[in-house]
């Protein structure tokens, strides 16, 4: 796989290295299973894959390129680089302005835009109109577009689908950067609605059955459907594409359950199940599979809990967290910093969308085990920094080097 030139302190002298030795023993990645990290009176068992992606080490290296290439230019992100805030942060610092919040809120009015700037486009991509808006400043929008090609791989498959006459059901959070634009590429092929969820994709099949009004759709989907979207006559064929960051069991379970609907409702034989549902395959992203794969095989092992670091408002970190909650106490943390001492955290609430304190997260007794991962916008610096954090509080632990010397025989 490619080499990213990506800015050194984003790296680790711990988690970079264990990640190659990983990599070299398992080439094919066939190998979820965890790594363990015995500090003595603390272990860490640490997801196989984790941490950037390649779509993520792409964007970071074009942005740090579109700063060092113009030096005497105005650099505007068009919204968040990555759902990382280290990232973002050194962004800025280094002059980059954001002219969108995650939301699509303007924070910098277009026409404070001249042709002469330079923009670059995230690696959620970016809608169509939000590109044709750039182009008319007379802005090159292509130069440093850092649009993940597994994104891209979605828009294709919903162009394909579309040209075949089928409706483009998009799974994935309506208000998400990918998704606004994955919707955006999609309705220009297809008439396109968006589902958020298994509940919200029931109601889309009572509209496809028949069994409630198009009066009600307009209402219940508001906001998540194509212009002049008719659900008698767009909900005839379909088919299911994602925000590549969603669970991709969540995913495989809409789409198996709108085809059996589809398959009941039209009576179909299995030969003619392809006339009504379209044949999508997965379109989420190998990062995020081989992500939720190591944390499905980490959450086998035994432990304490567990740590996930990351930004709070990444989409794929999130739901590493979901799996984490249904098996054991769950810290999502963004840095080291929010572990307060070894009494306190502070943590994300991913359900009350706040941060809270707990006390006495480390349990009294030794040794204590902790499954460790994060999501694939989150740097390798910031995971060794949760690490060393938790161990400084055990100072009897063995030496970093002695551990990693166990891990290199362990893989020889």
């Amino acid at each position: 796989m490619k080499s990213f030139n990506i800015p050194a302190y984003y790296r680790s002298q711990i988690i970079s290295p264990l990640k190659e030795i990983r990599r070299k023993r398992d080439k094919l990645k066939r190998d979820f299973t965890p790594t363990l990290l015995d500090f003595g009176p603390v272990r860490f068992l640490i997801a196989r894959h984790f941490g950037f992606c390649y779509g993520v080490e792409n964007a970071i290296e074009i942005a740090y390129k579109a700063i060092a290439e113009n030096p005497d230019k105005r650099i505007f992100l068009l919204s968040e680089m990555i759902h990382n805030p280290d990232v973002n942060r050194d962004l800025q610092e280094r002059g980059v302005r954001f002219i969108l919040e995650t939301s699509g809120k303007p924070i910098i009015p277009w026409e404070e835009l001249k042709p002469e700037d330079v923009v670059v486009i995230p690696a959620f991509g970016t809608t169509l109109e939000i590109q044709q808006k750039l182009a008319s400043i007379g802005l090159n929008v292509e130069q440093y577009d850092t649009t993940c090609p597994f994104v891209e791989k979605v828009w294709n498959k919903a162009s394909q689908i579309g040209q075949k006459e089928y409706t483009v059901v998009v799974h994935g959070k309506p208000t998400h950067e990918e998704t606004r634009a994955t919707f955006s590429h999609s309705k220009e092929s297809a008439p396109t609605v968006v589902v958020r969820d298994m509940a919200q994709t029931r109601r889309l099949a009572t509209y496809l059955t028949g069994e409630s009004s198009k009066e009600q759709f307009y209402t219940e989907f508001k906001g998540q459907f194509s212009d002049g979207f008719d659900p008698e006559r767009d909900l005839q064929r379909i088919g299911v594409v994602n925000q590549t960051t969603m669970l991709a069991s969540d995913t495989q379970q809409i789409a198996d359950f709108l085809k059996q609907v589809m398959t009941e409702h039209y009576q179909l034989q299995p030969d003619e199940v392809d006339t009504r549902f379209a044949n999508t395959r997965d379109t989420l992203c190998y990062a995020t599979n081989d992500n939720q794969d190591s944390t499905y095989a980490l959450l086998t092992h035994p432990a304490d809990f567990a740590l996930v670091a990351g930004g709070y408002n990444s989409s794929n970190t999130l739901h590493l967290v979901e799996l984490c909650e249904e098996k054991l106490p769950t810290y999502f943390i963004e840095t080291e910093q929010k572990i307060l001492s070894p009494e306190l955290i502070r943590h994300f609430n991913p359900h009350t969308k706040q941060e809270v304190v707990t006390e006495r997260f480390i349990p009294n007794h030794e040794p204590v085990t902790i499954l460790l991962t994060c999501g694939a916008s989150c740097p390798d610096a910031v995971v060794e920094g949760v690490l060393m954090k938790v161990v400084s509080f055990f100072p009897q632990a063995r030496s970093v080097d002695t551990v990693m010397a166990d891990v290199r025989q362990q893989y020889a």
